[in-house]
């Protein structure tokens, strides 16, 4: 846990949360019942009984369809939440329209890697963070095939730290001021 991660920023962009069955019998096994308050669930699972209880929907329709008439609706974002395999056929269905990737400084020996093999993708970057605290870069692409691309997809969920600097004369830390730019953002929606 990094203290310049903001949470309800981190979730307040999206309504709808898309995982695997792994990802979501993980986080049953966890004690919850896999719902995200305020959010839609959908699992998308081959071998799970297609349902729907407590906010969580699961099926076995195809995730290209499922995502792309999602998109169509109004609301908020769309989260991939967890699954390489289901990462890899939303890619593959060209529905992605970003990709964030957090990486953390450990050094695995082994693991699950973040997609399955299949068609390389291009990515442009669009915006990073490094944590000071705990060394976590944060790294947010745009795919610019997606015909939602938006080129400044910002990570607004990273508190800034304190400034630090000479104090003024009341105790206060001072800023450099510097002149104010218009920045135009824009973010991949339904």
């Amino acid at each position: 846990m990094d203290p310049a991660i903001d949470f309800n920023a981190l979730y307040k962009p999206f309504d709808t949360v898309l995982m695997g069955r792994k990802t979501h019998e993980t986080m049953t096994r966890l004690g919850g019942t896999g719902a995200m308050p305020g959010m839609d669930v959908v699992v998308f699972s081959r071998t799970l009984a297609p349902a729907t209880h407590d906010g969580v929907r699961i099926t076995a329709e195809d995730p290209g369809q499922i995502v792309a008439a999602l998109k169509k609706e109004p609301g908020k974002d769309i989260w991939l939440f967890g699954g390489g395999s289901l990462f890899r056929t939303l890619l593959d269905a060209g529905v992605v329209d970003s990709v964030e990737i957090a990486v953390i400084p450990v050094l695995l020996g082994s693991g699950i890697p973040l997609l399955p093999p299949g068609a390389s993708t291009k990515l442009v970057l669009a915006d990073h963070k490094v944590l000071q605290k705990s060394g976590i870069v944060v790294l947010s692409y745009a795919l610019p095939r997606s015909k939602r691309y938006a080129p400044d997809i910002a990570i607004r969920y990273i508190r800034k730290p304190k400034a630090k600097g000479p104090k003024t004369a009341s105790g206060k830390t001072a800023v450099k001021r510097t002149p104010r730019t218009v920045k135009r953002s824009a973010t991949a929606r339904r």
